[in-house]
């Protein structure tokens, strides 16, 4: 089956920002991410589609031409490696929405209530990356209350039926219109849903259930995680009055780095030599992730040519398989020589053109 345009996929333009294309690929994942019952299918489709026109050089090569232009390196995040871990986006409140209008409330107020999810991001290096690592996180969040347990109701106290709603959980307000009184059922106020309200509301956290708390975390980020994957800590989010704590998604960036690039799980780099090195052949001292190591040119290389040096590249997600580093030889051709050197050259090539030598 024929791909479909990334840019349909995504459902933006082709002139769209990076802002507006990563906008429209974090909508879409909510909508079809596997962990909430999504299309698996279509949330590859989608990362495919993001991992290409978010990276410029990559987006340039598909506006020119099309799918044939990024071959393979087309796969969303690696293939099928999502590095987006165990989405959970919880209740994206449609629920609400239909009952603010049809009032169904049984429901309603029985609902599981959950702590709001937050989201914070970190840098991390390219090596970072590559290897893994352990970063510390600082955040200021609601917790429970240790006094209440997050119960809301001062210690030695119990509940009491909520007098608002009479212990139902909700309210019912009548409005007026030309087609008669609409009756509409909402959340009560006083107790939330739950029907009940503290004898004595929590000396300390004043009947809330939370506290503002300083939160430090160890993030554990994967060996071979991409530039604006996310991580999801379950329960690491706020907490919430009687109820879970919600989720903390972090974001990560990869900081640029000043002599690899990365596309997967190869890296990639560029090596200059001199012509009569490429010629005769020689040995060089390539820079990797691993350290620098010697590689040997044969003689007669040309420039562009590129050399693979296998493991050597990022880890696959969840493995212990690492891509090839790839090496890309550029020829310097001399701007500047001597009267000395242009006639050592000019009698070279004339000694090329009687012989059955070829430079090419």
């Amino acid at each position: 089956m024929a791909k479909r345009d990334y840019y349909d996929v995504l459902g933006v333009s082709k002139s769209a920002s990076p802002d507006e294309i990563k906008s429209a690929f974090r909508k879409l994942a909510i909508q079809y991410h596997p962990d909430r019952g999504g299309d698996e299918a279509k949330f590859k489709e989608l990362n495919e589609a993001y991992e290409v026109l978010k990276d410029p050089e990559k987006r340039k090569r598909y506006d020119q031409f099309g799918h044939a232009g990024i071959g393979n390196n087309g796969q969303g995040f690696g293939g099928d490696q999502f590095q987006n871990f165990n989405f959970d986006f919880g209740d994206l409140g449609l629920g609400d929405i239909f009952n603010s209008f049809f009032g169904s409330s049984k429901n309603q107020s029985q609902r599981s209530k959950r702590g709001n999810d937050i989201q914070t991001s970190i840098d991390i290096t390219f090596e970072q990356a590559v290897f893994g690592t352990e970063v510390p996180l600082s955040l200021n969040i609601e917790d429970q209350c240790d006094y209440c347990k997050g119960s809301t109701v001062e210690p030695g106290y119990g509940l009491k039926t909520c007098p608002t709603c009479d212990g139902k959980g909700q309210t019912i307000n009548v409005t007026r219109t030309v087609f008669g009184n609409i009756q509409q059922a909402s959340i009560c106020p006083r107790c939330d849903g739950s029907g009940k309200i503290p004898e004595k509301e929590c000396s300390v956290c004043h009947g809330k259930g939370t506290l503002l708390k300083k939160q430090d975390i160890k993030l554990k980020i994967p060996a071979g995680i991409d530039d604006g994957a996310t991580i999801r800590l379950a329960n690491h989010g706020e907490a919430i009055a009687n109820g879970p704590k919600g989720d903390l998604y972090v974001n990560i960036n990869v900081k640029p780095h000043k002599k690899f690039t990365r596309e997967g799980d190869l890296i990639l780099s560029v090596e200059h030599i001199d012509m009569i090195s490429a010629t005769l052949g020689s040995e060089i001292d390539v820079q990797t992730v691993d350290g620098n190591i010697r590689m040997k040119i044969p003689p007669g290389t040309q420039s562009g040519t590129d050399f693979k040096l296998s493991n050597h590249g990022a880890y696959r997600i969840n493995s212990k398989v690492r891509g090839a580093h790839i090496l890309t030889i550029i020829v310097d051709t001399p701007v500047k020589l001597t009267k000395e050197q242009q006639k050592l050259l000019e009698d070279f090539r004339d000694t090329t053109k009687s012989s059955k030598f070829h430079l090419w």
